[in-house]
């Protein structure tokens, strides 16, 4: 049976303090990282949610150690990968293409699947990638099976990440184990959400991997992952929702330890805040966001920064004047067809205004 959520409602302006818990994205990459590592590392301040639990749980059906930090963080222990395991991947585009090329440094034979839907999301791009780098995969999407040796050859390949990102990251992952490293060059229309292979290009340099970055090719050269203690950022993305609180009250909300550099492309909100109206000021209390008398619509590219398009979509329902929003038609393979439910929920509350009736 649904259930239907009673959603808030505030009289007034909003005026608090929220501290947001860590990057999703950032976490899942960090806990791939410590598994191919040289030795212990420890993750603070990660995101505790289902895509991050799956992901630690498939690492650990793998052989990996994990241990719960009492601060809420995890301490992990490498070991060499090795199957049989069965890894669930839910609905989480991080764990069905960040943990296969990762598995295919396992010995024997590991299982993936997922829930209903995720069986429709794109994966053969990754999957093919594998078997061109010497993996043994059965399958171009949920559920496959892959069978490993211990070891991947890796090499040069050429795919088409327009359809996603993640495509990249999870090759780039894994690819300083690999014997020869791995090469990705991309052959196709614009990737999406560019910002997020950046941010696997940091946390790889961070671990201490070379990484060489060429327009539309990038290179990992085969080497150690460094053992380090990781600090996972606030995810920037879901804090968005508070900060359009302030925006669309006219009040103020400030979020604390947003970073001042930083690969994800949440941040790029501070600067559509502003070009809607509001107030925007980053400084050591974090950022702070107050909200202007009217929102103002406004047109714009979120390739790659498709993650916002509901919080940009939601005050723009509210903001006065016609707001476009343009690049972000791959959020339709995500989890959910993300278009078609903004659509639905936002014309169910009102947004969809008749036109008017002529003579």
């Amino acid at each position: 049976m649904t259930q239907h959520w009673s959603a808030p409602s505030a009289p007034g302006q909003v005026h608090s303090t929220v501290p947001v818990p860590g990057s999703k994205s950032i976490t899942n990459r960090v806990l791939v990282l410590a598994a191919l590592a040289d030795g212990p590392s420890t993750v603070h301040a990660p995101l505790r949610s289902r895509d991050t639990v799956l992901m630690a749980a498939a690492l650990s059906s793998l052989g990996v150690g994990f241990a719960d930090r009492e601060d809420g963080g995890w301490d992990v222990t490498p070991a060499p990968l090795r199957g049989p395991a069965d890894v669930d991947c839910g609905l989480a585009g991080t764990v069905m293409r960040f943990l296969p090329p990762a598995a295919a440094l396992a010995e024997g034979e590991i299982r993936f699947d997922g829930d209903p839907h995720a069986r429709k999301r794109p994966m053969s791009t990754v999957l093919g990638a594998l078997r061109s780098l010497g993996a043994d995969v059965d399958g171009d999407g949920l559920p496959f099976t892959l069978r490993g040796t211990g070891s991947l050859a890796g090499g040069e390949v050429t795919i088409d990440a327009s359809g996603s990102s993640q495509f990249v990251s999870g090759l780039l992952l894994s690819g300083a184990r690999y014997d020869k490293g791995v090469t990705v060059r991309h052959d196709g229309k614009p990737v999406p959400s560019l910002p997020h292979i950046d941010m696997t290009v940091e946390t790889l340099r961070s671990a201490g991997v070379r990484v060489e970055t060429d327009a539309n090719l990038w290179h990992v050269e085969p080497g150690p992952i460094a053992a380090r203690t990781w600090h996972v950022e606030p995810d920037l993305s879901n804090a968005t929702v508070f900060l359009a609180a302030a925006a669309v009250t006219g009040g103020e909300v400030t979020v604390p330890g947003w970073p001042a550099v930083t690969t994800q492309a949440g941040d790029a909100v501070r600067d559509i805040l502003q070009r809607m109206g509001c107030t925007v000021e980053l400084s050591e209390r974090g950022l702070t966001v107050r909200g202007p008398s009217r929102l103002s619509g406004l047109d714009i590219d979120l390739r790659d920064e498709s993650e916002l398009t509901p919080t940009v979509a939601a005050l723009a329902a509210l903001a006065g004047g016609r707001t476009q929003i343009r690049g972000v038609a791959h959020i339709r393979g995500h989890e959910t067809d993300r278009i078609a439910a903004l659509v639905n929920e936002i014309n169910a509350l009102g947004g969809k205004r008749p036109r008017p009736r002529t003579a």
